[in-house]
């Protein structure tokens, strides 16, 4: 894996995940309370000794490029670094990046002096847990130009993909960007070639790209210096290079979900809730997932009833009920407090005083979850302040709302509190 170059794109500005994106870039949006988005795929990649990684970023990176440079550092015997490639301007190039081709493009100059022999380029916003060993391996042994990881998908979601079709030796011979209507209908499969029963077949007759490619070095140079006007890898080098390049399918079997909506993100993280075994665990030995040390305290729970819910280090929860939620790191839930089918992003520090009384006469609203309020399917951002007596239930069952001057946001139903905002005492949302 000496001879593995990653790349991890840090992906667009991230419109459907706003307003989780407001002030960070996607890969910085946090995760299960205590992890951010980049650390999966940083971690696949340590896990699968690749120690060469660069993350390429555009839109809001200054919390990204804090968090890689106070977690990943690695001794000063190895070659191993984490390092953020910003979009810039150059003489050669005036414009950002205009897609994650051109991104990788723009940095051409600096990728190709490393004595490497495959670039692997994987996305930023994915939740899943991955061997690249076995990827580069499958590469290698069918002597491929470009592998991609794909996996078997259902009629609803496969509109969202690049979705494929191969030949009996895992040749892909078609691609196609996001399918919709006949064009979607035209890429239907029997995906027993992959492994799956008949009955899986049937529920699942697409194959779906996840996003996640290795070139070999020379291949990719190639291709990204013919055609300065292709821009994105999905859309247009990928199916293009198709016809003249042996381009490999990779078949992944585990669990995968890119986290490209506020529906996504908040059923992945709320999933990891789930025992005996949820789809994704954090609890893997064998392949851990890394993150930045806090050295918090541990938290202090004090008379809650709590079920089917996850706890990050550092909270203090006070005589509340919680269930089936997900509580991020320096989370503070007052007396009275009822939280359900949440997800609590936690704080970035302690106010003063962090182990001061439950006190609804002070003036001000205090950092974290004021008493008496109730809480129900919602995200709420990090550092948020929220009121005593406030209901956050979405009473009227309104889908999509915007309401940043106040606050909040609803999409799909979720009502999601904005990073920094202050919710008053009483609020019925």
């Amino acid at each position: 894996m000496k001879k593995v170059l990653a790349i991890i794109l840090g992906g667009g500005a991230g419109t459907r995940l706003y307003p989780l994106t407001k002030l960070r870039a996607k890969p910085a949006v946090p995760v299960a309370g205590k992890y951010r988005l980049i650390d999966i795929p940083v971690s696949n990649c340590i896990n699968s000794e690749i120690f060469k990684i660069y993350v390429l970023t555009q839109f809001n990176s200054a919390s990204l490029n804090r968090h890689i440079a106070r977690t990943y550092s690695f001794a000063g015997f190895t070659e191993g670094f984490v390092e953020v490639l910003a979009a810039q301007q150059t003489p050669d190039s005036l414009n950002w990046f205009q897609g994650t081709a051109d991104a990788v493009r723009k940095y051409l100059w600096l990728i190709e002096e490393w004595d490497v022999d495959e670039y692997l380029i994987l996305s930023g916003d994915h939740l899943y847990r991955m061997d690249y060993r076995q990827f580069v391996h499958r590469h290698r042994e069918t002597e491929a130009d470009i592998t991609l990881s794909v996996l078997p998908i259902d009629e609803r979601r496969a509109s969202d993909f690049g979705l494929v079709k191969i030949d009996e030796s895992g040749r892909i011979i078609n691609f196609s960007e996001k399918p919709k209507g006949d064009a979607l209908k035209g890429m239907r499969v029997d995906t027993t070639v992959l492994g799956l029963t008949p009955e899986q077949a049937q529920e699942q007759p697409h194959i779906a790209s996840m996003g996640i490619y290795v070139f070999k070095k020379e291949v990719l140079i190639k291709l990204l210096k013919e055609a300065s006007e292709r821009t994105d890898f999905g859309k247009e080098i990928i199916p293009d290079a198709a016809n003249n390049y042996n381009v490999q399918a990779y078949l992944y079997d585990g669990y995968w979900e890119d986290i490209g909506t506020i529906e996504a993100f908040y059923d992945a993280n709320l999933a990891l809730t789930k025992q005996p075994q949820p789809s994704f665990s954090f609890y893997d030995e064998e392949a851990p997932i890394y993150t930045r040390s806090r050295y918090l305290p541990p938290s202090k729970i004090l008379d809650s009833q709590i079920t089917e819910s996850m706890i990050s280090e550092g909270c203090i929860l006070k005589n509340c009920r919680i269930e089936h939620s997900v509580l991020g790191v320096r989370s503070r839930v007052e007396a009275g407090c009822v939280i359900q089918d949440s997800l609590i992003m936690g704080a970035d520090f302690y106010q003063p005083f962090a182990e001061r009384q439950s006190d609804c006469e002070t003036k001000g609203v205090s950092l974290g979850i004021g008493a008496n309020t109730t809480i129900r399917r919602a995200i709420i951002d990090k550092n948020a302040r929220i009121g005593c007596d406030v209901q956050i239930i979405n009473k009227d069952n309104v889908q999509e709302a915007e309401r940043e001057n106040q606050g909040f946001y609803i999409k799909s139903g979720i009502v999601v509190v904005l990073k920094n905002a202050i919710i008053p005492d009483g609020t019925i949302i």
